[in-house]
This record gives structure tokens, sequence and C-alpha cells, in this order.
């Protein structure tokens, strides 16, 4: 199947994340490799929308996060759970908007240009949280719950997905 990107720019928020999120279920049809699934909805989501940085932190420690596939310039590698807007997200289990990242206490500066972000934890089917979803713009204001209604149900797509044991010889 030849995959293509939405530009949802110009469509309202609900409508655009619906458009989105059914675009995504049938890309990633049949797919259940969780890092695959990052990769496409990073690459959708940034396209899509036209952000400055977009991608996923996955917990690799229990409480640390790395930077997993994702779209934009270089991110911070690792970030402690409770740290800035992904560490918060992550230890509250909760999505973050941030209207405007200088405001916010302990923002972790990656790229200057950002202006503001949300950041969306990401469950397993078993309610373990895998990762973040990071998005940043170069507008303060960009994210409202549009924004977070329409990524939680994106994210949805991870609790839904069978991961299948892998066996290392």
């Amino acid at each position: 199947m030849a995959e293509t990107t939405l530009d949802l720019r110009q469509l309202p928020k609900d409508r655009a994340y619906l458009e989105l999120t059914s675009h995504v279920e049938s890309v990633l049809d049949g797919i259940d490799d969780e890092i695959a699934g990052m990769a496409t909805i990073s690459a959708l989501l940034h396209h899509g929308f036209d952000h400055l940085w977009t991608g996923f932190y996955r917990v690799v420690q229990p409480s640390l996060l790395r930077v997993g596939p994702y779209q934009g310039t270089l991110g911070c590698l690792d970030i402690a759970f409770g740290r800035g807007v992904c560490g918060t997200a992550a230890a509250e289990r909760r999505t973050v908007i941030v209207t405007d990242v200088d405001a916010f206490p302990g923002h972790i500066t990656c790229d200057p240009r950002s202006r503001s972000e949300i950041v969306v934890p990401v469950l397993a089917g078993n309610g373990e949280l895998m990762a973040v979803l990071d998005i940043d713009s170069d507008c303060t204001g960009a994210f409202d719950d549009r924004d977070r209604a329409g990524l939680e149900r994106l994210v949805g797509w991870f609790a839904r997905i069978e991961r299948p044991s892998i066996r290392r010889v």
C-alpha cells in the first residue's frame, strides 16, 4: 500500500483528528510493532499539522524516558520522570498542555524555537505506561482540549495492539 501524508492544517481540529485517526488505523492495520506505530504516527502528525517537533519518549527504565521515533530537530536523549513537561506527564500519567513553555517551571529546552507543547501518556493494553507522545509548536497557545482529546484517542492504538513476546536467543 502506498501510504500518504494528509495535510490537516486547514481543517477544524475535531475533523482533522478524526481523519488522522482513521488514516493511522488504515495504515497500521495488521501491524503489531509499537516502534513502527510510533514512527508512523510521528510522521503523520508532524507533517499533517506542520509541527515543530513530534515524537515519542519511551519508558526504558522504571523512571526514565528515552527518545524514540520522532520528526524534527534533535531531541533530548533521556528525561527522568518528573522532569520537564515529558517527565511530568509520565510521572502523573496525564496529558499536560503548556500554553507558554517559558511559564512552565523546569521546562527542558531542546529547541529554542518551541513556544508551546502537549505531552500525552501512551498506555499499553495492560495499563502500563510505555511512552509519552510529545509535540512542540513554534506558536504560543497552539494546543487545547481538542488536541488532548484527539491525541489521546490516537494513542489508544497502542492499547489495542497485541504485543508479541520476542524470544531472545
